[in-house]
């Protein structure tokens, strides 16, 4: 009997694509199952040559490897695997151990949180993906499907392989303006397979780069509906209304306000306890539909006014247009990639 079909799954997938050849294994000693830290059983990395040197990256174990334990008869465990292409230096006979740490990074948060990624989903690492590069660009990451691999069926369900991609600040910060979408299509013919490049600038700077992302904005607006923050908090006493927002996420939370409302959709604002979200509406208005909810309809007029007190400096600023609402923007401390304080606050 089979004792692993969820692994040979993958392995039959990746055939296609390298034969027989072997990869370098690196396997986890102390498992998630049985009290270790990695949440992934292990990760091969292929050494690629085309269509740019790099090195193949692929997880075992955010999909059920062994037997099925989920509910879920369609997927299999999260549904989906890492993969993540990295330039590879043609001499470089082993791949750098930070870019093994990410891949256990993204399966640790999503074992610990249960918010699981999907292809169009980003992230802010709050610093560069690779640890030991602090002139890095490279500062955010957003998924893809993996263009070779795509999607497979296991015994245990469906298998997406879900690709990692390094974006640098700017990209990232066009991408929460935009979508995911729009700005991977724009950056395409500059990343062959979407290969993640740590020392590459930002290419906004590409000719027609800027302009599609620009005209794409204009045209669309922003798809991203909800923030996980770490502050969205407020306060209410009669008809006044405070909204406590941390100062790190203040700015990107000013456009996508811009990118949403404008285009008649709302924008939420998560955190482990609140859900504050913001509507378009014809006039102002509060309400508290729900415990740890809190609706503020926007009218189109004080979006400007709303959206400039959303600086990344603490203090309190009334927003003009709305006698009674006030935005107090608190300082963030910052965490590292691993999730600890580091030390550094913002605002």
């Amino acid at each position: 009997m089979d004792e692993s079909p969820g692994w040979d799954a993958i392995d039959a997938a990746l055939r296609p694509l390298y034969g027989d050849t072997e990869p370098l294994h690196m396997a986890t000693l102390h498992k998630w199952a049985l009290g270790g830290p990695d949440p992934l059983d292990g990760i091969s990395a292929y050494a690629r040559t085309e269509p740019v040197p790099h090195w193949h990256f692929i997880s075992y174990g955010m999909t059920e490897l062994y037997t099925k334990e989920s509910e879920n008869p369609d997927e299999s465990g999260w549904g989906f695997e890492f993969t993540f292409r990295l330039v590879r230096d043609p001499a470089e006979e082993t791949p750098p151990a930070w870019a093994v740490n990410l891949l256990q990074n993204l399966g640790r948060y999503v074992f610990q949180s249960g918010n699981w990624f999907e292809a169009g989903h980003h992230m802010n690492v709050n610093g560069p993906i690779a640890a030991d590069r602090e002139d890095s660009e490279i500062r955010a990451v957003t998924f893809v499907r993996d263009q070779e691999l795509g999607e497979i069926s296991t015994p245990h369900g469906q298998v997406v392989f879900l690709q990692v991609v390094g974006l640098a600040t700017e990209e990232y910060d066009a991408l929460r303006r935009w979508n995911a979408d729009g700005l991977m299509a724009a950056l395409a013919p500059h990343l062959p397979l979407f290969t993640t490049d740590i020392d590459r600038r930002s290419l906004l700077a590409a000719p027609g780069v800027a302009r599609a992302v620009e005209e794409g904005v204009a045209r669309d607006g922003s798809s991203g509906g909800t923030l996980f923050v770490s502050t969205a908090h407020w306060e209410r006493d009669g008809d006044a209304t405070t909204l406590r927002l941390g100062a790190l996420q203040a700015p990107a939370i000013a456009d996508s306000l811009r990118g949403r409302l404008p285009f008649g959709r709302g924008l939420i604002l998560r955190t482990d306890d609140t859900a504050l979200a913001f509507l378009p509406a014809d006039a102002f208005a509060v309400e508290e539909p729900a415990e740890g909810v809190l609706e503020v309809h926007v009218p189109a007029a004080t979006l400007e006014d709303l959206t400039a007190t959303l600086l990344p400096t603490a203090g309190r600023r009334a927003v003009p247009s709305v006698p009674g609402l006030t935005v107090e923007i608190v300082p963030t401390a910052m965490k590292d990639r691993y999730g600890e304080e580091t030390g550094e606050v913002v605002g």
